[in-house]
């Protein structure tokens, strides 16, 4: 997640927010409140929905340009008065937390269609956002650095196997692996938490149980 996060308050104009957006160049951001809680996500989309729904919206001028009706020319106001991010925020806000792995958060990211998802603390304070491109910067991590975490993390630490005791190999994200194992649930349990491990797309199982519950080798 980037923790550096431009956020706007349930007060911010949509002048303000469309300064903000302009001039982080994001198209979207976390609307917050008094105590830095999320509670809603605002993004250009919910701008423009906003001007187009207003009577005069926007007027397609030649050349397929675009520019502001007289109504639109005010920014954001409504009968004189500015509109704030409360009014514009999609809401609730899906968010997740630190300790959610990244395939996780990339599902909540597709089930509700959204491009950033704010990351949250236990109390719902913001403390980051992940985007779509932070996500996908994982699956930019090498091979070698794949295969290092899943032979710590599943095989010395899920498995208890020394790092030896099972082969990981892996090959444009997917990790194959050979060798045996104490118990039969051990297979599944294996295949489970490689998928979890950062940047892993695929997983090929050439696990084997120890014959007649001989344990696997030290």
């Amino acid at each position: 997640m980037t923790r550096d996060v431009v956020e706007a308050r349930r007060d911010t104009s949509f002048k303000d927010v469309v300064r903000l957006l302009e001039r982080h160049r994001i198209s979207g951001l976390p609307v917050v409140d008094h105590d830095d809680k999320v509670v809603g996500v605002i993004s250009g989309t919910d701008l423009v929905r906003h001007q187009a729904a207003r009577p005069g919206g926007l007027r397609v001028m030649r050349f397929g340009r675009r520019r502001p009706s007289d109504g639109f020319a005010r920014l954001g106001t409504s009968r004189g008065r500015a509109v704030a991010a409360a009014e514009l925020m999609s809401t609730p806000a899906v968010t997740v937390h630190p300790e959610q792995r990244i395939p996780d958060a990339a599902r909540v990211m597709e089930r509700h269609g959204v491009e950033r998802l704010p990351v949250v603390d236990e109390e719902d304070r913001l403390i980051g956002i992940a985007t779509r491109r932070d996500l996908l910067r994982v699956f930019l991590r090498t091979d070698g650095e794949i295969c290092r975490d899943v032979r710590e993390e599943v095989v010395s630490r899920v498995l208890g196997l020394p790092a030896s005791g099972v082969a990981v190999s892996v090959r444009d994200g997917t990790v194959t692996l050979r060798g045996t194992v104490r118990d039969p649930g051990d297979i599944p349990l294996a295949l489970r938490h490689t998928y979890r491990v950062d940047g892993v797309i695929g997983v090929v199982n050439s696990l084997t149980v120890a014959a007649d519950g001989a344990r696997a080798a030290e």
